[in-house]
């Protein structure tokens, strides 16, 4: 069943979505964590897509600088009323995450600051006789469960984290297990977390529900999701999930009153708005999301997301010049900012203008780039070369660029008849 497909393992574009979205929120631990399960679905995948994985690992990278930047601010915090150990702790963490060697000599002096302060108080205690000092240990680079557990925590938003790392033992054992793919032990260890802490107003239903969808149990997962909002109705993270539940059962309706339900400061924050939007165009609302898109380019301006949502729901409509002059001016957006075009974005271009006879060397050039971008569809693209080769009278490319198509199409089969054997 589609339902059960759905969550018996997210796929690395769901995961990726996620992670988009979480990060669109602010969300950056999890955004990473989520682009790091993609990125490893991606790499154990037979056939590796080496452009996805590269724009995973770019993805990856920028959370990492974020939240960087959010420890280096957190940990100022921190020290500014005196918990100098955790203010510590979290300067560390940013400086294993960053590359950015300004923000690398930036917490390297907020560091020195710290210990300097952290030193002065120790021989204050040692002045005294009456008061014993132990050093701390020191870390002999082999990552213990509270260190691992301590440093998952360091990606979540401030209160989540601080709620985390008072759960208790069995909550550290499941959380470490879910974050390992281990989803039965962590469904059992979140699970007595919950009873023996009878924690109801906790973040623990968030993390139980995520073992149980990958364990099949979406109902399980729903009622846990629920009831979590009503306790915390602002877990972006709880809407997300139960959109994709409802969605599945073709609960519109439910959808619909739970993002009505949102708390406004989270109502106008983009990824409510790609729920919204999205929620139309799973009940196959093509028109009105189609609205709803263009209305939120004309209010709030440019955002990709929105932009490549509103492309496919023209899609849908069979509006395909329209799609094609969106992806063109999703294109034409990261060329004019220097950032990476999406292999994806540019390939629906590149179909949608040939098959509206554009065949022209520009849109040969395209498929030529796709075919060093995603190798695994080269034989398709080489194809349309050669016919765009035919049709403008280079018929000497045109047989070459078939010919390779077809070697690599034969080549391929050969190789799936022998795996099949």
């Amino acid at each position: 069943m589609a339902w059960f497909n759905l969550f018996s393992g997210p796929t690395a574009e769901r995961l990726e979505q996620k992670g988009d979205a979480l990060g669109t929120a602010g969300f950056w631990g999890a955004a990473k964590l989520e682009y790091e399960r993609a990125h490893r679905k991606r790499t154990a995948a037979a056939g590796q897509d080496r452009d996805s994985l590269s724009r995973l690992e770019e993805k990856i990278a920028g959370t990492k600088e974020a939240l960087a930047r959010e420890h280096h601010h957190n940990g100022a915090h921190l020290a500014a009323i005196g918990d100098y150990k955790e203010a510590l702790e979290l300067v560390e963490l940013a400086l294993a995450l960053t590359d950015d060697d300004a923000l690398k000599k930036t917490l390297s002096q907020q560091r020195r600051e710290i210990e300097a302060v952290r030193a002065a108080e120790r021989r204050q205690m040692l002045s005294k006789p009456e008061d014993e000092w132990e050093p701390e240990e020191e870390s002999l680079g082999v990552q213990s469960p509270d260190e691992a557990f301590r440093a998952l925590c360091g990606t979540l938003p401030d209160p989540v984290r601080r709620a985390y790392l008072g759960y208790g033992a069995d909550f550290k054992t499941g959380y470490l297990a879910l974050n390992n793919g281990e989803f039965e032990t962590a469904a059992d260890y979140l699970a007595r977390a919950l009873e023996t802490r009878n924690a109801a107003g906790s973040y623990i239903p968030l993390e139980l529900a995520t073992a149980c969808l990958q364990l099949n149990r979406p109902e399980q997962a729903r009622q846990l999701l629920e009831t979590l909002l009503q306790n915390h109705p602002d877990t972006l993270p709880a809407y997300q999930i139960l959109c994709e539940i409802y969605w599945e059962q073709g609960a519109f309706d439910r959808a619909d009153a739970l993002l009505s339900s949102i708390p406004d400061e989270l109502a106008a924050s983009l990824p409510v708005f790609v729920l919204k939007g999205e929620t139309l165009f799973q009940a196959g609302h093509f028109d009105v999301a189609k609205t709803f898109f263009r209305d939120f380019l004309a209010t709030y301006g440019w955002d990709e997301s929105i932009a490549a949502a509103l492309a496919r729901t023209h899609e849908a409509l069979n509006e395909m010049d329209h799609a094609r002059r969106m992806y063109q001016e999703i294109m034409g957006h990261c060329n004019s900012c220097h950032h990476r075009v999406d292999p994806l974005v540019k390939e629906k271009f590149a179909d949608l203008s040939f098959a509206a006879g554009k065949h022209d060397t520009a849109i040969l050039e395209l498929y030529l780039a796709l075919a060093q971008e995603r190798p695994e569809n080269a034989s398709v693209y080489y194809a349309k070369v050669g016919r765009i080769y035919l049709s403008i009278g280079n018929e000497t490319e045109a047989r070459r660029f078939q010919a390779l198509a077809e070697q690599m199409d034969s080549k391929a089969g050969s190789q799936s008849n022998h795996f099949e054997s």
